[in-house]
Order: C-alpha cells, then structure tokens, then sequence
C-alpha cells in the first residue's frame, strides 16, 4: 500500500520538495535570527513574562528594538517586533493556552496534511510548489514559539507610507503558497483520454 502511495509522486519530485523545505526554512529561521543579533537588544534587568499582560494589560518585549533600518527609503525598513499572535498578529491578544493549542495543532496538522498529500500526489505544479512553501511557514513559526516563546518579526512596509503589520519571511512564503494553492485549486483537471 505505502509503494503505491509513494509512486503518486515521482522520487525526484519528493527530493526537490525537501531541498526547496530545507532552503526557506533556512531563509526564514536564518533572516530571524539577523533580526535578533542586528535589530534587538536584551532588556535589561529583571526579565518580563512572555506574551502575558502586565499589571497594566500591555505585552513587553522580551527584546528591545533598535534603530530601525531602512532597506528603500518611503518604503520598507526592518523594524524588530515581537508577534504573539498568528500570521500578522492574529489572536494577539488571545489567552496564552488558546494561542499554544491553536498554532501547534494547526502547525502540526499542516505539516502532515500536506506532506501526506504530496506524496500522493495532489494537485499539479503549483501545488507540489505551495507545500515547501507553507511547510517552511509552519515549521519556523513553531521553532520560535518552541524557542522564545514568540515569533519574530521584522519587515515593515514603511509607515509614513502605508500602515501595515511587521511581518518576516514566514509570512511571505506561507502567503505566496496559499495563493499557488488557490490557483491551482481552481485549475480545471485535464480531461481524461479517450480509451483506445
């Protein structure tokens, strides 16, 4: 039963899929960790409760952003921030238990979803292209939650320019990927051939 499975997608396919996986997760965890040493300071003193209100209902960062960058002057700058939430501070300020339980069962169900659907061949080219992609989201969001108890953020459309959540490489490739899904969910299949 597994071989068969396993025949769906080609093993060349299976290849690049992890190599493409292991890149952006690179990418991503790579360019978090820049952020941390280039963007950020420790706090000094007594540390803070991670994602937990304080006494006066406000969340403190761990770390303390420095001087932002900026990457095209009006547009973009890295900014480090701290996200306790979803994909662009979803369920901030959701309760602690809520936060962990929804992004490990979901993290954790996509990564077997559509790793197992891969494999079986799902979906065309844009689909075998979308789960390194969503994959790479999943598991670098979930190694900073494991690691610093948030996820780090620090690409910021330029606000003088536009007002919009800081985000990372996480977001990019999980949003990239949902949109070869969406295409390729609305791919009409090929026609069967005609028997001969």
């Amino acid at each position: 039963m597994s071989t068969e499975i396993l025949q769906k997608r080609s093993t060349t396919a299976l290849i690049i899929m992890l190599l493409s996986l292991v890149v952006y997760t690179a990418m991503d965890l790579g360019s978090k960790e820049w952020a941390l040493d280039n963007l950020s300071r420790a706090r000094p003193g007594e540390p803070v409760a991670v994602c937990q209100p304080d006494d006066q209902g406000y969340m403190r960062m761990q770390r303390l952003p420095t001087e932002p960058k900026s990457v095209i002057d009006g547009y973009f700058v890295f900014h480090y921030a701290e996200n306790c939430g979803a994909a662009f501070g979803l369920l901030r300020s959701a309760p602690s238990w809520l936060r962990v339980g929804v992004f490990f069962v979901a993290g954790i169900g996509a990564v077997i979803a559509l790793t197992m659907m891969f494999i079986r061949g799902t979906g065309g080219r844009l689909f075998a292209a979308a789960v390194p992609l969503i994959l790479s989201g999943a598991i670098g969001n979930l190694s900073d939650r494991v690691r610093h108890g948030f996820v780090v953020d620090f690409i910021q459309v330029d606000p003088r320019w536009f007002s919009y959540p800081t985000f990372n490489v996480t977001d990019i490739t999980i949003s990239v990927g949902v949109a070869f899904l969406l295409i390729d969910g609305m791919k009409k299949p090929a026609p069967a051939a005609e028997p001969v």
